[in-house]
């Protein structure tokens, strides 16, 4: 068996063992995974659990948190890095689509840049309001928010993020302009205030945090914008069973390399992430921290889902008139 073969049948069987370094030829030093944010958040958890099952095969994986202008400085650094199989960026639906999105001299295409790996799991946005609004469903909401024209607010993980943007594409679906947005540094502060009733409506992804004060009943999950209801949460409807099709928004989190890579080292790495994501001990934190993983992905799908999600957030973008 010759050194291509091996490593592709090493990769592809998820060996527990590392294959023996002398008879590989990729990689020949540790791997560098970039997760663009600080660490102890979702997509550094994602990331490391990926590194973690990766390292039997590809030996040393050095996770570096990078974070810093919402996720876009660790972006620019791969995408200007060398494109020899040694280093990957554990990015998400804002580094790939809304960054590029929302600046207007963006430091890296995210198409022409980068080369997908694999979707590992998305995290689906919902729309939450605390116990005192006088609603139980999404509908009610709607009707709320018509009946009572500028009285609603809602809160962001922060300007321009996918928290945000769903926020304003609700209100462009319903046809109400005048909920207020507030712009909060980081989910966790929003949904402290959500809770508190000092503000009374939010949009943030789905977690276990959020689902602890849904079951306390301080907060009411209305839905998850998501085509199909969720592991963790399968009493939650969709946004689409509630009446409002169009609202889908969620975080992807995905493995992404610098444009031009080998795509017979992209394949591999994809090949071998496949046979972990099918892994219930890799699945299970997923789930229990509000993502939906995807078993199923391919460099092909990756590279889709940047460029249909861009293709569908551009107009929504330019529309709220959204800019840094």
């Amino acid at each position: 068996m010759n050194r291509r073969n091996l490593i592709k049948y090493g990769l592809a069987t998820l060996s527990a063992a590392a294959l023996p370094s002398a008879a590989l030829a990729y990689p020949d030093r540790p791997i560098r995974l970039v997760v663009p944010f600080s660490p102890g958040g979702a997509t550094d958890v994602v990331g490391r659990l990926w590194a973690d099952r990766m390292k039997p095969l590809l030996g040393t994986v050095v996770v570096e948190n990078k974070g810093g202008g919402g996720g876009i400085i660790g972006a620019t650094d791969v995408a200007r890095s060398q494109p020899d199989g040694h280093t990957f960026l554990f990015g998400n639906t804002s580094t790939q689509v809304l960054l590029p999105a929302i600046h207007a001299n963006p430091p890296y295409d995210p198409v022409k840049d980068f080369a997908g790996v694999y979707i590992l799991a998305v995290s689906p946005n919902s729309i939450v309001v605390h116990a005192s609004v006088p609603v139980r469903t999404l509908q009610e909401l709607i009707a709320y928010a018509k009946a009572n024209p500028g009285k609603l607010s809602y809160g962001s993980a922060g300007a321009g993020t996918m928290t945000n943007l769903a926020g304003e594409l609700f209100k462009q679906l319903i046809g109400v302009s005048d909920i207020t947005h507030i712009p909060y540094k980081g989910a966790a502060p929003g949904l402290k205030d959500l809770a508190g009733g000092i503000i009374p409506m939010m949009t943030p992804n789905i977690g276990g945090p959020l689902l602890q004060l849904h079951a306390a009943g301080k907060v009411r999950v209305l839905a998850v914008m998501a085509e199909r209801r969720l592991k963790i949460a399968p009493d939650i409807p969709t946004t689409a069973e509630a009446g409002l099709p169009g609202l889908i928004a969620a975080n992807f989190n995905g493995l992404f390399a610098p444009a031009g890579v080998p795509k017979a080292i992209i394949d591999d790495i994809a090949q071998a992430t496949r046979g972990a994501m099918a892994d219930e001990t890799v699945q299970q934190p997923m789930i229990k921290s509000g993502f939906e993983p995807i078993p199923d992905s391919s460099p092909e799908a990756a590279q889709r889902a940047v460029e249909s999600e861009l293709a569908r957030w551009l107009p929504i973008i330019k529309k709220i008139g959204f800019t840094q």
